[in-house]
């Protein structure tokens, strides 16, 4: 073998001086030997040498690899590569490999499991599978292993069958044969097992193939056999606690329809139950896996049996306490978060009417699972009360904390429903209260002692305030004054009470006694040098003005003073954050002052934005000016006054005057693609804001764009284009003929512009373009038809499309793929329009499409069979299929015509001409019968074609061959 791995034949010794080399080679040799490997996987040899490895190489290594290798094999190459004559000579090879292997190394008995779970399957003439390998592998002690890896691996694979290239009905046929024929077969292999000796009793590997084989069992048969006593007990053993608690959690969820498990629901939970005194000993022991796993345990019974907790509750009342006492005594915070979804799903059936009286019984329950959580949400103890640092320093452990706090927060929300608000903001207080009492009078300017106490309440406070009506009169006027007593010198009370104020200003704004008192101490927040406080605070700052926008309206002039002073200390979002929310408060003012108050706030922006310009020297300084755009744009989104359409809007009116600025600033910027994108943004927010109402600025602001993409071929001046073509359509009032004629004159510039480009530049250098063309197509499409079906650029702009789809990106080719599809439904009687309403003009349109069908429909059909076979991203198949059921549903003959071109020009080796025939045959029968259900089935044939060789060839080997897409010229 050459040093570098590249050989000619793909021998046993050459596959394992690869491997070798890739162990211990250099960077460039690992690259070769990889290369090799990966061709070798391909290869027919690789069928014959990786049997020989596995038959002679001493390597743990090497057999894996050559088990894994043949998986794949049988997995993908199976029907191309091995004459159905030979399947049962590499069963028998597979059998005595497998016999060799019984006693490990695991991993290799395990991949060998598999592959003779999958020939099993594509093997549709082997009908005794089960006997065959039980009688191939014997009965002594050690074959027993290997047995149960085989049973446990079979449904498994039988279920992810949709990867073996069988047609639904023969893959249906033979998950019978394989599964529900020997289900009754393998319970009492099984059993026979279990009882064999206490060692098989407390298998792991028998509780994982319990569990495998619950899919194909009635859960009721297992419930009602040794198996059932079997689990129970491998729950008290260290060796199988884990695969049994997994076992018998399926079980328990195989009983979710409990109507129709009723009796077998019976007979598990006292068996259930008895498994409570275990979460004590558990955490005593400080068990965190056992605990975890014995918390699984009654959560998925209580996910499973929840109605009945429901309509049963003093019946379940066992089962809900022990889920209590296992969040109770999570000392780690480990396993709680299991039982959350329980109380989420018992709550919505106690907050029915019909469930009222089970609510009232489980009260009590609820009202202690809120006393569980207040301590849970503590943030550790620490020595020192002014260490803020208390997970030493893990930032990723801190942030799981948070997200988990997040999670519990959910769960005090689904103990409110039950509880009732006044009640569960009660105990909120209470823990206040107490906090106050036993800690309040130690608190100083300099250390607040047991800030987690007081802390874990405010939070609380916080998840629950969406819960709250803002007509609360009993316990919020209670807790409100308290709250701006907390200390501010404590970052993490300031935080959450300043957090409580923003959740909550919608009561504040039906109290409004409170309003300044809690402002005051937002405001006041502002000169930390925290950034998490201040970030809090502008975000809270915006609730106010949100939600109070109407109290603090007169107080307008004076915010101005205040947001001006503050804005350039604060981070980009909470910039952001204040600017929306003073802008909210200008939306609210009489319409007459609307231009002297946005002059007020935003001339000094404007101001700033261009001292900015004038400085932006480098990269950094170019990207905070684009920024800063942004804050105007917050104007424009936020400050939309109504105007009567026959007069001047006064926002546009302002606007006016600010977009020769932006104007500069974008000539300046050209080629900075962030400050573009800001500015195309805030000119296409002022088109949806203002709407017709932008006429005045309609001339300068098309120029502006068209030349924008001309010189700096960037996607966002289409993006920018689009709002213009919706809000000036054809069907809009107020709108003149000649406007729509200047727009649409406007559209096939840009469109012009695009094509030419994408003739003179390869797709995949150009998605962003590409992504912002077809969703502007979109819009043409939508509310133009009429203009652009019949026009010169309708042909070209459908080639670019096919063209784009050669791409591998997401965002472009879903583009491509939308704009075809809306463009297909032209071609039939429901067309994907604003109006359907076409006249006379409507078969002329449909005409069109199915003339441009016509023409360019194979190309069509093979780029998107190619994509959806080869380079299509994930989430783009569906829309291929889309494209594809649009093509047979206009041009059924033809589009079978062209999918058996296509499928014929696949490289070759990676299709036999038996499995084209065979789709093409299943094609045609579904298209004979006319059904409109039938194209349905085509659909999926093709998905299922396309997925299965995907999974096959997902690399092609020799490159797309005759699939390669065409390059895409404009010569207009």
């Amino acid at each position: 073998m050459a040093s570098n791995g590249a050989v000619d034949g793909f021998t046993t010794p050459n596959v394992l001086q690869a491997m070798m080399t890739m162990r211990s080679g250099d960077s460039s040799n690992k690259k070769a030997a990889m290369d090799y490997l990966q061709n070798f996987q391909k290869s027919n040899e690789a069928w014959t040498t990786t049997i020989s490895i596995l038959q002679g190489s001493p390597e743990a290594e090497a057999q894996l690899f050559a088990a894994t290798t043949l998986k794949g094999k049988i997995t993908y190459d199976l029907t191309t590569q091995i004459p159905e004559s030979e399947h049962a000579g590499l069963r028998n090879q597979i059998l005595v490999l497998l016999k060799k292997f019984a006693s490990g190394p695991k991993p290799v008995r395990v991949q060998l499991c598999v592959c003779l779970a999958i020939l099993a399957i594509q093997m549709q003439s082997w009908k005794d599978v089960l006997q065959t390998v039980v009688a191939a592998l014997g009965d002594d002690v050690s074959s027993h292993a290997c047995i149960l890896d085989f049973l446990r691996v079979l449904p498994e694979e039988v279920t992810e069958g949709r990867k073996i290239t069988l047609s639904e009905e023969e893959l249906i046929q033979r998950t019978s044969e394989l599964l529900a024929d020997n289900a009754n077969e393998v319970v009492g292999l099984l059993i026979n097992y279990a009882q064999s000796s206490p060692t098989a009793a407390t298998n792991p590997q028998l509780f994982e193939c319990i569990t495998s084989w619950l899919r194909e069992v009635p859960v009721s048969v297992v419930v009602n056999s040794p198996l059932l006593d079997a689990v129970i007990n491998g729950l008290s053993n260290e060796k199988s606690l884990q695969a049994a608690a997994e076992c018998l959690g399926i079980i328990c969820r195989e009983t979710r329809d409990v109507d129709d498990n009723l009796e077998t629901i019976q007979a598990l939970l006292p068996k259930v139950l008895q498994l409570r005194p275990r979460i004590q000993a558990l955490a005593d022991e400080e068990d965190i896996e056992g605990f975890k796993a014995i918390t699984r345990v009654f959560a998925d019974a209580g996910d499973s049996w929840v109605l009945l907790c429901a309509r049963e509750p003093q019946h379940f009342r066992p089962l809900i306490d022990a889920l209590l006492e296992c969040c109770a005594r999570d000392k780690e915070r480990d396993v709680i978060h299991y039982t959350f979804n329980f109380w989420y799903e018992l709550k919505q059936y106690l907050t029915l009417e019909h469930y009222i009286q089970a609510r009232v019984q489980l009260l009590d329950v609820y009202s202690k699972l809120v006393d569980v959580l207040l301590k849970q949400l503590e943030y550790p103890e620490s020595d020192d009360p002014n260490e803020f640092d208390l997970f030493d320093g893990d930032r990723e452990q801190e942030e799981k904390f948070r997200e988990f706090r997040h999670h519990m927060g959910d769960t005090m929300k689904d103990a409110c429903q039950v509880m009732g608000t006044t009640e569960c903001l009660t105990k909120v207080h209470e823990a206040i209260k107490l906090w106050r009492e036993k800690f309040g009078g130690q608190a100083t300017e300099s250390a607040v002692p047991h800030w987690q106490s007081l802390e874990a309440p405010l939070f609380a406070l916080r998840a629950l305030g969406r819960l709250v009506d803002k007509e609360e009169n009993i316990v919020l006027p209670e807790i409100m004054p308290l709250l701006v007593q907390i200390p501010i010198n404590n970052e993490k009370l300031r935080f959450a009470a300043i957090m409580v104020f923003g959740r909550y200003t919608e009561w504040t704004s039906a109290h409004p006694e409170y309003l300044q008192p809690q402002l005051s101490y937002v405001t006041a927040s502002f000169q930390t040098s925290s950034q998490e406080i201040l970030r809090a605070a502008a975000q809270s700052f915006k609730y106010f003005c949100v939600d109070c926008k109407h109290l603090l309206g007169p107080q307008a002039i004076e915010l101005q003073g205040f947001y001006n002073s503050i804005l350039d200390t604060l981070s980009d979002h909470s910039k952001e954050d204040l600017t929306e929310g003073v802008a909210t408060v200008i939306s609210v003012q009489k319409t007459e002052d609307i231009y002297s108050l946005l002059k007020l706030y935003c001339d000094p922006l404007v101001q700033r934005l261009m001292t900015k310009a004038n400085n932006a020297a480098d990269d950094s300084s170019k990207l905070e000016l684009a920024d800063h755009i942004n804050l105007l744009t917050l104007y424009v989104q936020n400050v939309v006054p109504y105007w009567p359409s026959n007069s001047d809007n006064p926002a546009v009116r302002y606007w006016q005057e600010v977009f020769p600025v932006l104007a500069t600033i974008l000539d300046n910027f050209i080629n900075f693609v962030p400050i573009c994108e800001r500015i195309c943004r805030c000119w296409r927010f002022m088109v949806i804001s203002y709407r017709t109402a932008i006429t005045p600025l309609l001339g300068p602001l098309a120029n502006k764009l068209a030349e924008g993409f001309a010189k700096s071929k960037q996607g966002c001046f289409l993006w920018a284009s689009s709002a213009i073509l919706r809000e000036f359509s054809e069907d809009r009032e107020h709108v003149d003929d000649g406007i729509v004629d200047s727009i649409y004159g406007f559209f096939e510039a840009q469109a012009t512009n695009v094509l030419r480009m994408m003739s003179d530049i390869p797709p995949i250098d150009l998605p962003d373009v590409i992504e912002d063309f077809y969703r502007l197509l979109i819009d043409a499409l939508l509310y133009y038809p009429q203009r652009l079906i019949p026009s010169a650029l309708f042909t070209p702009i459908f080639q670019a499309a096919i063209s784009a789809l050669s791409l591998e990106k997401q965002e472009p080719v879903s583009a491509a793929l939308h704009y075809i599809r809306d463009l297909l439904t032209y071609g039939g009687e429901n067309p994907a329009s604003s109006s359907q309403q076409f006249g006379a003009v409507g078969p002329q349109l449909r005409q069109h499409v199915r003339q441009l069908l016509l023409s360019q429909g194979e190309a069509l059909i093979k780029q998107t069979l190619a994509g959806m076979m080869i380079t299509f991203p994930r989430d783009c198949f569906s829309d291929g299929s889309g494209v594809l059921l649009g093509m047979f549903e206009l041009l059924p003959a033809e589009t079978t015509t062209w999918v058996d071109r296509t499928i014929r020009m696949l490289p070759a080796g990676t299709i036999t001409d038996a499995e084209a025939n065979k789709l093409m045959v299943k094609i045609n029968e579904k298209l004979q019968g006319g059904d409109c259900s039938n194209l349905r089935h085509v659909r999926t044939l093709l998905q299922d074609f396309t997925n299965t060789y995907r999974r096959r060839y997902i690399a092609p080997r020799d490159g797309l061959g005759l699939l390669t897409a065409a390059r895409f010229h404009f010569e207009g």
